[in-house]
């Protein structure tokens, strides 16, 4: 496990740090990596929302890493499909999960990038709204 930056080089591109990567129509044949994650935000117009897993368990974000360029160091970015069910109401897409069993068969190209790369089956994520401002709610005198 190493620490790394999210996103690009923004050198390489107009200046700009891409986070995200759409899966759609590519391959990723080397420098795979994971993101452990319990929750991913989401924002929507001025509210911001968590989705984390129904069930507790935690998970891994797909993602690329590049090596470091100059004085930038090792990033990654976040590989994205199309949002299941209960994130869709909210945003359009988010990261690919990989669940623990599947692990090696990312790193390791033991399975096709199509069968692992794949929108979650409905019911899968509870979504949150984060409260930036305190809610009172009782009155104390």
């Amino acid at each position: 496990m190493i620490e790394a930056v999210w996103g690009s080089n923004p050198q390489f591109s107009d200046g700009i740090s891409y986070e995200f990567i759409r899966v759609e129509g590519k391959r990723f044949a080397s420098n795979r990596c994971l993101v452990p994650a319990s929750e991913f935000h989401i924002r929507n117009g001025e509210k911001k929302f968590r989705a984390f897993r129904e069930d507790g368990n935690f998970f891994y974000l797909a993602g690329i890493w590049e090596p470091p360029m100059g004085d930038w160091p090792v990033s990654y970015r976040i590989l994205t499909v199309d949002a299941n069910p209960e994130v869709i109401r909210y945003q359009a897409r988010h990261g690919a999960i990989i669940e623990r069993r599947q692990v090696m068969q990312w790193l390791d190209l033991s399975r096709p990038e199509s069968e692992l790369l794949v929108t979650p089956p409905a019911q899968m994520f509870r979504i949150e709204e984060i409260l930036t401002k305190p809610v009172q709610t009782s009155l104390a005198f």
